[in-house]
Formats: C-alpha cells, structure tokens, sequence
C-alpha cells in the first residue's frame, strides 16, 4: 500500500498529564483555498492543528446550503461519502412517530433517475457497501467504494435529496411499511427486555416531548401515516441546507468540488431549519413503571435526567458513570457482581442532542436470593459510598486514557474518519472537534465529579423501571407509580399542497456516471517469523494511525469439549478475562489496562480459542506484561468460579426465550448430532455446566493453553524487527503437547422434515432451511459455491431478500450463505419473519431455491457476480482488523497472498455452466431440513398445511412425543 499523505497526525499523549497534551494545541489557520473553487462555492474552514489528534479537512459551503467537508487519504484506493441530515425522530410531531426511519427506508427506494432496487445494486456491482441509519437527532446514509466510483456515488446522493418525490410510490410505501414493522418486531417486540427503552421514555418526558417516543415509532402511528405525510415530512426536513456532504478517501479536491456542484447545485434550498431547543427535563418524585416479559430473570433499571450532548457538565458525568458501573473498577461491580447479588450491573449516561440521562442497572443471581428492591437498594447504596470516596486520581486517568485511545481507534478507517467529521459538524458546526473533546475530559477535576453527582442524581427523583418474568407481578421492585398515558393525537389540519418541482440541469441527469479507471488493489505485503519456542508469526505493518494489534490463535476449542461437561473451552475463556492472576486481582488487571487504553480478551469457538490484543503501540509493552500475566497466571478461585458459573447459567436461561437463539440451536444439533460437541451452544446446557468444576476449569487449562498449538498474527505500525521484540514474552512460554480432537460422526438428515419450536405470543417467526455442505477452501468448491449462492441469497439484492423484503415485506432481511471451517460446512438460507406470513415465506423460499436450482443463473447475474465481488477488494485491507482477517485466513488454511489471485482467476473465468452445475449440487429444497421458531397457536396449521413432515422439538431441542 502507499504511504498515507494525509497520515493522522498524533502526539503521543499522557492521559494523567493534561498539561503535556495541552502543550500540544494548535489553531485553525485562515481559510485560503488552494484549489479553484467552483462559482458561488465558498471556503469556510480549513483545519491546521499540527501535533494533535486531528483530520485534515476542508469546510465549503454551497450556495443552496449545503455544507462540504472533504478529508484527503491516498492510503487505500477507495472513498467514503456520508449524507447528514440534522433530522431524526426528534423532529417528529406527536402523533407521526417512526418517521425519519421510515423515511431512511423510503430513501433506497429509487428517485426520478435511479430505478426500484437500482440503488443497492449499482454500489454492490462496483463492490461497494453501503447503509443508512437513524437516531432521535440524525439521519445518514453512506457508502464505501472505490475511488473510482465517486461520481457515481454523488449522482445517486443528489438525486434521492432532489429528485426522490415522484419516485416515491404508494406501493413502495406500503412495502417498506411492512418493513419497518418486522424491523420493530425483530429489534423491539421479539427480543427479551426490548421495550425498555420505549417504556423509560414514556415515563422520563412529558407528553409531546420529541424522545419521549422510540426512533423506530408506534405501530399505531406507522399504520395511521399517508403518503402525503411522509412526502411533507421529506420536504420540510431533507433540503441542502440541513445536510452536510462529507467524502473521505482518494480524491482530488478539485475534480470533487466540480462533482458536487454539478450534481447538488440546482437542487432549491428547502425550509430554514433552527437546532432544537433544550429545555430542562425535571421529575417531581420518582417514577416506579413495570413490565411482564417473555424473560427468563428480571431487571431493573434506574435513570436520572442530566444535561444535553456537548454540555459543559457531560465530561464530569462520564467519568461519574464510569467509576459507578463502567467495568470492573467500578462500585456497582464491587458490589453487585463481585459479591453475587448480581449475573450484571452497569452504569452508563446516553447523551442525545436535547438530553441526556445517567442510568444504572442490574439483574439479580437467583443463586443469591437477591429481589429487584435488594438491588435497587444497593445501587443507591453505591451512589452513598460514591460520596465518601469521591472521584480518585485512578479514575480520572482511566476515563481520560479511554477517550484518547477511543479517539486514535476510531480513525484507523476513513469511514470512522469521515464519520467524526460529519458528527462535529451536524452538532456544533465545526468539523474540527477532536482535540475539544480530548481537551474537555482532559480538563475534568475530581471536585468537578462530585459537583455533577450533587447537581443531578443526589436525592434527585429517577424513573426506576422493573421487567419481571411474564407470571411474575409480584417481583417487581416496587408499585408503580406512574402509568402509561393515553396520547392526545392532535388533529391533522395541515391540507397544504405540495409546492414540489424538480430542479432545472443543463446536463442529462439520467444517463449513469461512468466509472473511472479501475484503482490499483495491492495485497498487504506480509512477513513471517518466528518465536524462540517456535510460535509462527505472520504480520503486517500498517503505519497510517500508531496502534498494535496482536492474535494469539491456539488450535483448540469447543471441539474439545467432553460431552458431559459442554461449555468448558468456551466458559474457561471468559473465566481468564474475568478472573484474576497470580499477581493480580481482576479489579487490578482492568485499571492498569484501562490507564493504558488497551484491550485484552480470550474467545473461544469450535476449533481456536484466541487471545485478542489492541493497543496505542507507545503501551505495547506495558499491554503485553499484562497480557503474558493473564495467559500464563491465571488464578483459580471459587468465587470467580461461582460468579461467573451463575452468569453463564442466567445466559443460557435467557437464550431459551430469543426466538433466534433457539432456531440456531436446533438447526446446529440437527446438522451435527447430539453426540458431537460443536453441535451445541458454546455455553453448554444447564445440565453440563452445573456438571463443571473449578479443577475442570484447571485442568482443561493444563492440557490445552500451550504454545506446541499456538501462531500470532499481528499488525503494528512497527516493523517486523521491533514487533518480534515485542513479542519476545510469548517466545519464553513453555507447554506441552495437546491431543488433536476427536471427528464425531454426523447424523444422517432427514430431508424434507420441518422441526417445530413453540414460542408462545413470539412476534415473529424465525426459519431456518439448510444442509451440511463443504468445508472452507479459498480456492476450491468451497468459494465457487460462495459466487454461485451471491446472486441467490448473499447481496442485498439477491433473489431472497429482494423476494421476501422488498417485493413482499414479510421480513427486516432474508439471505443464505455458506459457512465452513477447516472439517466441515454448512448451506443455510434463515429470516425473521412476520408471524403471519410464516407459512408464506417458507413457500418463497423453496420457490426461489427451487429456481435457481432448476434453471441456475442468469447473463446479467453472472456480470453483476463478477463486478460486483471482482471489485471489492479496494476495501478490504485498509483497517488493522481487515488486515488481521486476511492473515488469520492465510495462517489458519496455510496459505500465501497469491490465494487472491487465484481467486481473480476463478472469479473471472466462471461460467453460467459453473454456477448451474453448483446449483444442482447444493441448493434443492428436497436435499435440505427446515427449522421453524414462532407461536404454535398462531401459525402450527398453516405451517402444516404445506405438506411436509413435522417433528415438534422443545425448547432444548428435544424431540416431543
């Protein structure tokens, strides 16, 4: 790759000492263009911090309004275009709930040039990816390609902001009607503890305030909406004038400033738009609210009503949350988890444009006997002990540490780049707000900390909320004392007409941009080494932002579990990012690795287990110490042992009320037998866990944690000499040898069967329909059935989902993919589906897979493959994580970096005749299970009604006689 000209520039900074990052400020310089700015295109703001944590930018402004910010990176071929809008459901009025996300779904539905579906598919063709996303403040769409596509992607921005309304269908709006509610139902009605946030806002505002209603709105409200309304909603809010443009990535200034002037200049300003105005949220005594779920243990939840995002007082509140509930320094850990009265208790302040709120809470240990009013006491106990101890030199640096760390993180992509700079820009007008950020948490004091804890939560009414399971009334934390109101709809007066006329071009707005000349794609260049005890190395240097990443990958994992004590590698992981060492406590651990903005986690899944390590590359080897104490020191201690098994128990309770969990479940037992390891959950069952000790724990550890089964794979802005350095500690660990896993027979499938689990008053329904397949080859059957099944169901834009979410609404997303590893494989297509239309979805589904098994692909399918996955590669090494991916891949399957042009090769000369072939192989219906998740009195006869066998399983999976 090349060198980055526009590098980030950083200090390295010291988060206990303010005043050296201070020293290191600098100011805006004088907004002189170099470039020749287009007519009526006016220079507003250019950065020119040296020495900071800091994007260069440019500012400009648009005589319609539109701002434009433009950050230069020549580090990786490819650019990153992000649309603001300063309106999210905020802007809503009552009665009109769910509209700015509605209309972020209505925005992909094609404009005056752009036609049904064209959107996805002419960014997935290039190999570009993108999204929208709403919140009470905001709405934004962006996308990632490569440079070369730019113009394209400007050509399809301007025209869904100028040129969306007589596009807009009351077709489509009905179809992604349909859509936002399975999308509510996913997120919201069908997920344990969903509606919390949607009850706490009820009860923390008044009436009509604009969060005292949920982004994604009522259901009511989305049934009540008109097109009309949601065309007058577009047009009041959506204008250049509330939007900020910002691209990052390859560009030249110039020949982008011409591109968005051509393509935004003649769209009309829209209605002025002031910010909203804060006004204070106040209660008069404590608001006690609860609710009956479909949970397995209960919660409750406590939040106070602070200050506004940018406040002045929400830095010392930050730091107030993390020494209350933020990990294991904190007092809620202290007290809650650490003592067992609780699986969970965390403290957190969400701060939106006009409010914000400081919230804490927890879910009780059965195992403990603890009630909802135990633990809210203790809670407010921990607030008490608070004022006793006040905020401690430790705690002030690891907040600071944090958000300097966070900042540098966060800017290893452009699109996390680009992303900043729209925010700042959207909410205080300036791009340039990195260092203010820094600086304002820098300048936190201790005095400050306290003052905030008096201002906003000391004897101050909260709305305390508990959910208890559905039965269960009688544990809730204490009687309620405030009740959900009817809302006053007001009446809708508004009979205006649409004032709407398309802006006016001297160019032909429907003739697509050509692409420019294909960038050049470079495979990361890698370097192999090798440890004193002969741990593989495999790295790569990225040197754009001054972080280290490190994997430490053992050859082990659930595969070795003994089936009567299932979960063990899996559960002993989080055991050794939760315990403590021999030298260390936890709470010790978390605070010297918090000061030093690092991360450390072990994972374990069928086959590895890893040791996940992120770092500032000025900490490597303080991080590294604490790693090797972690990996080689663990202590085993009962109470650890005790807490954490209570934990993994709640966790598996939990996973039998998510319709998902459940469908996942069944299908893997299914594919893989009872008698096979990886075929259950990673966190075992109840019965193996409880069958678990601490010397299990011990000895697992013993015979599996060695460097005889372990590689590194590494990326650093250090070269591969200083890395190796670094590593040395690894290279003086010492172990044994560790058996290989057994392979366990898998179970024949009874095709054509479909596997039932009743989940009572489920809002939707969740469907899984699939085979055991192939498993992982990056040059074999394996990637060619995965270009074979993009068109089928891995694109947004595939046959599936276009079939089951955009034609007919019956789901948030539906897809199939394949999935391998080294042994074995698997073919699944799965959705989340509208209770009602279970058995429809179920029919799509097989008509599509029966499709494209009968008659395989198209000319144009086959083109769009090939463009679209033959050109992705110009995003898919610019991150550390990306980079890690890619050498994970190649140390994993043995493979060197001429993997990828094989996979050109094989890409490029694929034929229809290859894909049909593949098609016949792994796609029949008839060939595959079904595994259906939903309300049995809701949808069992309609289901059964389509013919196929049906075997009813529990909620473990076991068959019902």
């Amino acid at each position: 790759m090349t060198t980055m000209t526009s590098k980030l520039k950083y200090c390295l900074l010291s988060a206990a000492t303010a005043a050296l990052l201070i020293g290191c400020g600098g100011t805006t310089t004088t907004p002189t263009p170099d470039i020749t700015l287009p007519a009526g295109v006016t220079l507003v703001e250019k950065s020119g911090k040296s020495g900071n944590v800091s994007i260069p930018f440019e500012k400009y402004e648009m005589p319609n309004g539109l701002t434009v910010v433009l950050h230069e990176d020549k580090s990786d071929p490819l650019v990153h275009v992000d649309v603001t809008y300063h309106v999210g459901s905020g802007r809503e009025d009552i009665g009109k709930s769910g509209f700015a996300h509605f209309f972020e779904h209505m925005m992909f539905q094609g404009s005056e040039n752009v036609a049904d579906e064209q959107h996805f598919k002419l960014i997935t063709e290039v190999g570009g990816t993108l999204n929208g996303t709403t919140n009470s403040d905001r709405t934004n769409y962006f996308q990632t390609v490569p440079s070369n596509q730019l113009e394209k992607m400007l050509w399809l921005e301007a025209d869904r902001m100028g040129f969306l309304l007589d596009a807009v269908t009351q077709e489509k709006f009905e179809v992604q009607r349909e859509t936002v509610k399975n999308e509510r139902g996913q997120r919201v009605d069908n997920r344990p503890y969903g509606l919390l946030g949607e009850r706490v806002g009820e009860a923390m505002f008044p009436e009509g305030h604009p969060y005292s209603w949920s982004v994604i709105g009522y259901l009511v409200d989305l049934d009540r909406a008109t097109l009309d309304d949601l065309k007058k909603f577009f047009l009041r809010w959506y204008g250049p004038n509330n939007a900020v443009l910002t691209i990052g990535g390859d560009i030249d200034k110039q020949e982008t400033l011409e591109m968005i002037n051509k393509y935004f200049g003649s769209i009309p300003r829209g209605p002025e738009v002031t910010d909203p105005e804060y006004v204070p949220v106040t209660l008069d005594t404590d608001r006690y609210i609860s609710l009956e779920d479909n949970v397995s243990l209960p919660l409750v939840y406590m939040s106070w009503p602070t200050v506004y995002a940018n406040h002045p007082d929400e830095a010392p509140l930050d730091v107030l949350m993390s020494i209350m509930g933020d990990g294991k320094t904190s007092l809620l850990y202290k007290n809650l988890e650490k003592e067992g009265l609780a699986v969970n208790a965390v403290a957190g302040h969400g701060c939106r444009e006009i409010s914000c709120q400081f919230t804490m809470y927890a879910l009780p240990n059965p195992a403990k006997g603890a009630s909802l009013a135990d633990l809210e006491k203790a809670m407010r106990d921990a607030l008490v002990e608070f004022e006793t101890r006040g905020a401690q030199p430790d705690d002030l640096e690891r907040v600071k540490a944090g958000i300097v760390s966070g900042m540098i993180y966060g800017l290893e992509s452009v699109s996390g780049k680009v992303s900043q700079l729209a925010a700042y820009e959207t909410y205080r007008d300036t791009p340039d707000g990195i260092m203010d950020d820094i600086k304002r948490y820098e300048s936190v004091t201790a005095a400050d900390v306290m003052r905030v804890y008096n201002q906003y939560l000391k004897d101050k009414p909260a709305v305390i909320m508990s959910i208890v399971p559905k039965g269960q009334g009688d544990k809730i934390a204490a009687p309620d004392t405030w009740e959900r109101y009817e809302r006053t709809i007001p009446e809708n007066t508004d009979t205006s007409n649409f004032n709407w006329t398309l802006p006016v071009d001297d160019f032909d707005r429907s003739v697509v941009p050509p692409s420019g000349e294909n960038p050049s794609v470079v495979v990361p260049p890698v370097y192999t080494t090798s440890l004193d005890n002969g741990i593989e190395v495999l790295g790569s240097v990225n040197d754009e932002v001054p972080t280290t990443t490190i994997q430490l990958q053992l050859k082990m994992g659930q595969s070795h579990d003994p089936m009567d004590k299932l979960g063990l590698a899996t559960n002993l992981a989080q055991y050794l990012n939760d315990a403590g060492t021999q030298s260390s406590t936890a709470e010790e651990l978390s605070n010297r690795l918090d000061k030093l903005g690092s991360f450390i986690s072990f994972s374990s899944g069928d086959d590895y287990t890893t040791m996940y390590m992120r770092t500032l590359t000025k900490n490597l080897d303080e991080t590294m110490d604490i790693a090797m104490e972690k990996l080689t020191q663990p202590k085993f201690s009962q109470d650890d042992f005790d807490r954490l098994k209570s934990q993994t128990i709640e966790g598996i309770k939990q996973s039998k009320k998510d319709a998902g969990s459940l469908a996942w479940g069944a299908f893997n037992r299914l594919m893989y037998g009872d008698n096979n390891p990886i075929a259950w959950s990673g966190s075992g069952t109840l019965k193996t866990v409880n069958n678990t000790t601490l010397s299990d724990y011990e000895a697992f550890y013993q015979a599996h944690y060695s460097p005889s089964i372990a590689s590194v794979i590494t990326v650093s802005d250090l070269g591969e000499a200083a890395v190796k350095k670094a590593l040395s500690p690894l290279g003086n660990w010492s172990g044994g040898e560790v058996a290989t896993a057994a392979d366990k027979p898998y179970p024949a499938l009874e095709t054509g069967t479909l596997y039932f689990i009743d989940k009572d008053n489920a809002a939707q329904s969740e469907i899984r329909i699939g085979r055991r397949a192939l498993p992982y080859d990056a040059t074999g059957e394996y990637y060619r059935a995965g270009l074979m099944n993009y068109v089928l169901g891995g694109a947004f834009n595939s046959r599936i989902n276009l079939n089951l979410r955009e034609d007919k609404g019956y789901t948030y997303g539906a897809r199939s993919r394949f999935s391998g590893s080294e042994k074995r494989g698997t073919y699944v297509a799965s959705a989340g589906v509208k209770k009602d239309k279970t058995a429809e979805s179920i029919v799509e589904f097989v008509n599509e897979m029966n499709t494209f098994y009968g008659s395989g692909i198209t000319d144009e399918e086959l083109a769009f493959t090939k463009s679209a996955i033959g050109q992705r590669d110009a995003r898919a090494y610019e991150t550390p994580r990306q980079k890690l991916g890619f050498l994970s891949r190649m140390m994993n399957y043995d493979l060197t970096p001429e993997f990828v042009d094989t996979q050109n090769a094989i890409l490029r000369n694929m034929t229809k005749e290859d894909v049909d072939t593949l098609a016949k192989k792994y796609v029949n219906p008839a060939d595959m299970i079904m595994v259906v998740v939903g309300d049995k009195d809701a949808i069992f006869d309609d289901v059964k009604a389509l013919g196929y066998r049906m075997v009813e399983l529990d909620v473990d999976g076991n068959v019902i006689k």
